[in-house]
C-alpha cells in the first residue's frame, strides 16, 4: 500500500484485471474503505484501489466547520440544493484519476467508480456524464440532485454500464427514499442498474460487502 497526501493506492499480489476509485464520505477519509479492498483482494479480485481523500473546507450546514468534503452542504434539502460548482471541481480531479489509471495501462472500460454518502454522488454524477465506457458505478448510501436532468443530459456511452445502489433502510442522514429515488429514475431511463436495502443506518454492513463482491465477479467474469 502506498500513500500520499492526497489518496492511499492499494495494488494487488498478481496481474491487475482492473481499477476501483473510490471515494469516502463527508467528514471522513480515503482510509475508510481500505479493509473493503483488502477483503476483496482476498477473494481473488486483484484489483487496484485508489482511495483520494476529499479536501479540506468549511461545509455550511454544519456550521462552516472545515472538514474533508467532496463538496459544499448548504441545506437540509441535499438532493435538491446543489453545490454544483464544487461537485464540478471534484468531477474534474476524478476525470484526472481516471486518465492516470489509463495512461498506466487500464483502460476505462475496467475502471469501477465508487463511493459513500458524498462520495456515492460523485461516482454517480462522474460515472453517469463521463464520456468513455466504464466498468461499473457503485453508489452507496447517497442520492443524486435533479437525476432526472442529469439522465436526461447524460451520454450514452455508460447508458449500458452495470450500477450498483444500496442503501440502509435505517438511514437518518441520507434517507433510504433519496437511494430509491435514483434507483427508479435510472430503471425508468433502462440502465442496467440493481438495487439493494439493508437493515441498518448509514454506513456498510457485511451482507452489502457480500453483494458488492457478487457484482464484481459478474463485472469481471470475462477474464
Amino acid at each position: 500500500m502506498a500513500e500520499e497526501n492526497d489518496k492511499i493506492e492499494i495494488n494487488p499480489s498478481g496481474p491487475s484485471r482492473g481499477s476501483v476509485i473510490w471515494l469516502h464520505g463527508l467528514g471522513a477519509s480515503g482510509d475508510d474503505f481500505v479493509p473493503v479492498a483488502r477483503e476483496l483482494n482476498t477473494l481473488g479480485f486483484n484489483l487496484r484501489f485508489i482511495f483520494p481523500h476529499a479536501p479540506m473546507q468549511p461545509v455550511t450546514i454544519n456550521g462552516g466547520y472545515v472538514m474533508r468534503a467532496w463538496y459544499d452542504i448548504v441545506s437540509l434539502s441535499i438532493d435538491s440544493h446543489a453545490d454544483t460548482s464544487g461537485m464540478e471541481k471534484t468531477e474534474q480531479t476524478i476525470h484526472a484519476l481516471i486518465q492516470a489509471e489509463e495512461k498506466n495501462g487500464t483502460p476505462t472500460e475496467k475502471i469501477i467508480l465508487a463511493g459513500f454518502s458524498q462520495g456515492a454522488v460523485m461516482a454517480l454524477l462522474t460515472g453517469l456524464r463521463y464520456p468513455k465506457k466504464l466498468a461499473g458505478i457503485l453508489a452507496l448510501s447517497g442520492y443524486l440532485p435533479h437525476p432526472n436532468e442529469t439522465i436526461a443530459n447524460a451520454p450514452k456511452k455508460n447508458h449500458a454500464t452495470p450500477i450498483f445502489i444500496g442503501h440502509g433502510t435505517a438511514d437518518t442522514i441520507v434517507p433510504c427514499i433519496l437511494g430509491k429515488t435514483v434507483f427508479d429514475a435510472l430503471q425508468h431511463a433502462q440502465y442496467s442498474v440493481e438495487w439493494h436495502d439493508y437493515l441498518m443506518p448509514h454506513s456498510v454492513c457485511m451482507e452489502e460487502v457480500a453483494d458488492i463482491a457478487q457484482w464484481m465477479g459478474k463485472i469481471y467474469s470475462e477474464e
